[in-house]
């Protein structure tokens, strides 16, 4: 697999769990999937699809998997990202010695994440009131250019968040207000906890540096 200049660029500049990303960005150049960079992030693509992702944040670093739902996980090692997640399941990371002992079980659970991508099976959908694309947002994507289609390119995840953060305003200008705010975001292919001005020591998620250009 050909490397991308941006994976190496991050790999040069992050300090925190840089050793672990490496060693896993070594396991997934092994395989059959594409190396390449969104949201700020490594992202590896099978025939065009997503399939796998590498992350850092505080306490652990992460290799999670898209359609994580669909794996057998036979080691029960595969995590839920936070309590509504659906789709994507991770794989964390504390220590490099935890990355080369699991390199073997890495390499399955990548080939079994290959496996479910070509087979074009899918997450099926549960859906929630919270969820429901609003009527305010149909409206916005009719009025300005590029907004659904750079929605619908956002990870199911990341859709999610930014469904249940319109959802949860009660009155229809709240909700308009809302998408208003966060549409530049959405445009800029970034999900409603992404790091919006690069200062993150946790990309691709925000960590609260952008408060230092306040005045």
């Amino acid at each position: 697999m050909a490397k991308h200049p941006q994976v190496d660029d991050l790999l040069s500049r992050v300090e925190r769990w840089r050793p672990e990303l490496t060693a896993l960005r070594t396991i997934l150049l092994t395989t059959d999937l594409t190396e390449t960079w969104k949201w700020r992030a490594p992202c590896y693509t099978y025939g065009g699809k997503n399939v796998a992702m590498l992350a850092g944040f505080k306490d652990s670093c992460a290799l999670s998997f898209l359609k994580g739902a669909l794996l057998t996980d036979p080691r029960g090692i595969l995590e839920k990202p936070g309590e509504n997640s659906v789709h994507v399941r991770l794989m964390r990371f504390t220590d490099i010695t935890q990355v080369q002992e699991r390199e073997t079980v890495i390499t399955a659970y990548l080939r079994e994440a290959i496996g479910v991508e070509a087979s074009g099976q899918q997450v099926e959908k549960v859906a929630t009131p919270g969820e429901a694309w609003p009527a305010e947002l149909h409206e916005k994507f009719a009025a300005v250019p590029g907004l659904e289609a750079a929605f619908v390119e956002l990870t199911p995840g990341r859709q999610r968040g930014y469904l249940l953060y319109f959802n949860g305003a009660k009155q229809s200008a709240s909700r308009t207000t809302r998408i208003e705010r966060y549409q530049e975001k959405i445009l800029s292919g970034k999900g409603f906890h992404d790091c919006h001005c690069g200062l993150s020591q946790r990309m691709p998620r925000c960590d609260g540096s952008h408060k230092a250009l306040r005045v």
